[in-house]
């Protein structure tokens, strides 16, 4: 049986990008939580947020050594699987890629050893700057890598020469047609993500009668931000569908399911996409609502697949039931807001058993929604590299063999699973102890700042 080098290369980089992206969708909104949490302890003076942040940045730590180890691996395959499409983009993506380590990596490199052990020896505001630095540091990285996957998707700003992509305007190729809505609706989902992971271990602390005013504080401070920002998402995807059908129609048919051009176009809830038929076997769908939702018109002409020749259509069936599962979680998300702001407002946000169990559940759901949306990403943008110029089967190492792509990919599977089967749960062992008040570090002067930490418990429960 012959071995598909392009296929293997994918499968490969899906796995290892599946990977690595939920460590910084996880950090992003993180750092920018630490960040709160200590603007908040040196203000108030008050000692539970100084606990929380003392706990989060814990986690950040183990979350953000275990996403730089899955990068830098995922960056070695551009050399050993994709030579040729690291070749041709190379005077595009390589400056891009290159700001992102001289603006971002450095900048989180440079106060991260600040805020994880300078607090008894740096002055407070020191610390505090460090926290903002990392947390600007983990937006600045989002917007480079960002800035480059959108030019993938969106090329704006490039010449051909030789066969290889130059750069014409650097202002257009950075803020391409998609990535000023990619950038937003994605650190709105890494935002998200952290409070669903801050209320799910806040919820097993609460259910468990643990460590109560640091658990009531941060359930409060994350179930408000997804009230705030899950309906704010379901807009700036909304923003986002609208830009991808301008730039990328051939990806919002297959998002839709939609294998025909019409007018009046329904809005299917199910289907089951059948590639080679180039139809659909079982279809349940509203009337017209698909036009509306797309065109903002009941009229609205909506292009189907069967437009584009069968060979640049993406698979559809991945497309299709990914994007359903990113929609549905974040329904479930405006939902969990929605019940958080009725218990907040009857008093109840604490004591709710039911609620409790909800948000102890709901903790992974940003992580899978992260996925859902990368997947219906970039898979409905094959078979491209660059949407409409490259293609992925033109990109990969010209004397690639699959038998070593997939001996790779299987080394990679078992190394993943001990070294980030270890990591997690070394996290775990982390949310175990929980947020405990720390002794102080650093000798006599340490112990003289105002914010430094009992050495005894607060609560009985702790």
């Amino acid at each position: 049986m012959e071995l598909d080098p392009v296929l293997l290369s994918r499968l490969q980089f899906a796995f290892v990008m599946s990977f690595h992206i939920l460590f910084p969708a996880f950090t992003i909104g993180l750092a920018s939580y630490i960040a709160v949490l200590e603007t908040l302890a040196l203000r108030t003076r008050r000692e539970v947020y100084l606990r929380l942040s003392q706990f989060w940045t814990k986690i950040f730590a183990v979350s953000f050594g275990m996403g730089v180890v899955s990068g830098i691996v995922m960056s070695y395959q551009f050399g050993t699987n994709w030579s040729r499409f690291s070749d041709i983009t190379a005077a595009v993506l390589g400056p891009l890629m290159g700001y992102e380590v001289l603006t971002a990596f450095f900048l989180e490199a440079t106060f991260l050893g600040i805020l994880l052990f300078g607090r008894a020896r740096v002055p407070p505001l020191l610390h505090l700057l460090a926290a903002w630095m990392v947390a600007a540091g983990t937006l600045a990285s989002t917007f480079w890598i960002l800035a480059a996957n959108s030019w993938m998707h969106t090329p704006a700003g490039y010449a051909l020469v030789d066969g290889r992509f130059v750069v014409t305007d650097w202002w257009q190729a950075i803020f391409n047609p998609s990535f000023p809505y990619r950038f937003v609706h994605m650190v709105t989902a890494a935002y998200l993500t952290t409070a669903f992971v801050v209320i799910g271990v806040s919820a097993y602390y609460l259910r468990r009668q643990q460590f109560a005013e640091p658990a009531r504080t941060a359930f409060n401070m994350g179930t408000g931000l997804i009230a705030l920002l899950a309906p704010l998402q379901l807009m700036f995807g909304d923003m986002h569908g609208l830009n991808t059908l301008k730039h990328q129609p051939a990806k919002i048919a297959a998002m839709e399911g939609h294998w025909d051009t019409q007018r009046g176009a329904p809005l299917i809830l199910f289907a089951w996409p059948d590639q080679e038929a180039a139809g659909n076997r079982v279809t349940l769908a509203v009337p017209r609502l698909g036009s509306l939702i797309l065109t903002h018109d009941w009229t609205g002409e909506v292009k189907g697949l069967r437009a584009w020749p069968a060979d640049e259509r993406p698979p559809v069936a991945i497309v299709f039931f990914a994007f359903r599962l990113m929609v549905a979680l974040g329904l479930l998300m405006i939902l969990v807001g929605i019940i958080s702001l009725y218990l907040r407002l009857r008093g109840r946000l604490y004591d709710s058993p039911a609620f409790l169990r909800l948000c102890n559940a709901c903790l992974p759901i940003g992580f899978v929604a992260i996925l859902a949306g990368w997947f219906t990403t970039e898979v409905g943008r094959q078979p491209w590299a660059v949407y409409g110029l490259l293609r992925t089967a033109e990109s990969t190492s010209p004397t690639l063999a699959g038998a070593h792509v997939l001996v790779s990919l299987l080394v990679y599977v078992v190394v993943y699973a001990v070294i980030f089967g270890a990591g997690v749960y070394y996290l775990y062992r982390i949310v175990q102890s929980g947020p405990v008040p720390a002794a102080p570090k650093g000798g006599l002067e340490s112990a003289k700042r105002p914010l430094s930490a009992p050495q005894v418990p607060l609560e009985g429960g702790d």
